[in-house]
């Protein structure tokens, strides 16, 4: 049995309260994931009393560009501390929360379905905006409260279990990069059974080699000051290749379908890659410049804006990447995780090199592979990719369970123009 559908203005008021007192100074965005963001723009000069406060469970969505985007960047208010938006920005609140619920509203507006009716709303232009009548002229299901509250708190547990999963990764990587500082930074790798036989010292083994008294090459430059058996040397010395890919024309559709992978450089921002977000034919990998990337290999944005430019991840797909990105495989399994993390870890090394060599700086295979590394022996090298190789597999396992969780996320958010 389906809900009965009502208009959304039934329900919600528009608000326009000015910063007046300029009393908020936190200039939020809104962006195409219905997440508030910290806004790019530029305030310099800008008389900020004019723009509009946000409130607690109060909405805020950016009624121009949906005809472009195909979305309506839209966001609910969680915080307790008020926010400002652009004066171009529709605010509104419900006005009965014991009628509809503003995290019940906000599931609604998630729905792919919500975005492709807004979309079909809007004019034929590039700039194809959204007006406060089109919103309201909308409907959805509205349940009772007692249904409603229950499918929010499905909802959140969902967004909470895949949350947790994000925070774990965070924790797993920075433990990785804490590893491979201690190691290849601090020296203090654990002493080996053979390197302590070595110099009469058994009772040295498994202790952290700088603290406990370990020797450095200080007679061999360029080695100055490297454990024994340790050396200088580049990235393209432990790497079988480093290549970036292309894009097949998206103006040809059967070089686009579900046969292939195929990743751009805004995916890098999972730090372990299982899928992609569009699928490429045989066609298209005939028909264009891209090149496949194999499970194992880093991959590393080598442009774009914010955080972007000079982000790694490991894939544990096969799949194609476009010209915006580099591949780095590694010549050897041991070489896995150590390329990984080393490239992590010196993000902002490599985008601050990259700023200083353009206007806008990109980074390039050139660059990439004489990237100075420290190389340890064979030994250090295989007992580096064991302990940290443990880390990237719980970060992949944790990264299937949230993409688990967001497709019951997306079940549960088609669910909802049913009863149970």
């Amino acid at each position: 049995m389906r809900f009965n559908y009502k208009r959304i203005g039934q329900y919600v008021h528009q608000v326009s309260n000015r910063n007046v007192q300029l009393a908020v100074t936190d200039l939020k965005g809104i962006s195409i994931s219905k997440q508030f963001m910290p806004s790019v723009a530029n305030i310099n000069g800008t008389d900020l009393s004019k723009y509009k406060v946000v409130a607690k469970y109060q909405f805020a969505y950016n009624p121009m560009h949906v005809g472009r985007d195909e979305v309506l960047p839209i966001g609910i208010l969680e915080s307790n501390e008020p926010v400002i938006v652009s004066p171009a920005y529709v605010v509104f609140a419900i006005s009965d929360t014991e009628a509809l619920l503003p995290e019940y509203l906000m599931m609604w507006c998630r729905r792919s379905e919500f975005d492709r009716n807004a979309w079909f709303t809007t004019d034929s232009s590039v700039r194809g905006g959204f007006n406060w009548d089109d919103f309201c002229g909308m409907t959805l299901p509205i349940p009772t409260i007692d249904k409603q509250r229950e499918i929010v708190r499905e909802y959140n547990t969902i967004v909470e279990r895949i949350k947790l999963n994000e925070q774990l990764n965070q924790k797993l990587e920075e433990a990785a990069q804490a590893l491979y500082k201690h190691w290849f930074v601090d020296f203090e790798f654990p002493i080996s059974k053979e390197y302590a036989d070595s110099i009469g010292k058994p009772e040295l083994e498994g202790k952290p080699y700088k603290a406990s008294g370990g020797g450095s090459d200080f007679d061999e430059n360029p080695n100055f000051g490297l454990p024994k058996g340790w050396r200088q040397g580049k990235l393209s010395e432990i790497t079988e290749a480093i290549f970036s890919g292309g894009t097949p024309s998206t103006g040809v559709e059967i070089y686009w379908g579900n046969e292939h992978y195929w990743l751009s450089s805004g995916e890098t921002r999972e730090k372990i890659i299982i899928d992609s977000e569009r699928m490429i034919t045989q066609k298209g990998v005939d028909n264009s410049s891209t090149k496949l990337i194999r499970k194992g290999d880093s991959v590393m944005a080598t442009a774009g804006q914010g955080k972007t430019r000079g982000q790694t991840s490991m894939c544990r797909v096969d799949a194609y990447i476009n010209q915006s990105m580099l591949c780095i495989r590694p010549r050897e399994n041991k070489f896995e995780a150590f390329i990984f993390i080393t490239l992590s870890t010196r993000y902002h090394e490599l985008r601050n090199e990259s700023d200083a060599q353009a206007i806008r700086g990109s980074l390039n295979k050139d660059n990439l592979s004489s990237l100075p590394i420290i190389i340890a022996t064979k030994e250090v090298s295989s007992k580096f990719q064991e302990l940290s190789g443990v880390f990237v597999d719980k970060m992949y396992r944790n990264r299937c369970m949230a993409k688990y969780l967001e497709k019951l996320r997306s079940v549960l958010l088609a669910r909802m123009v049913v009863s149970n």
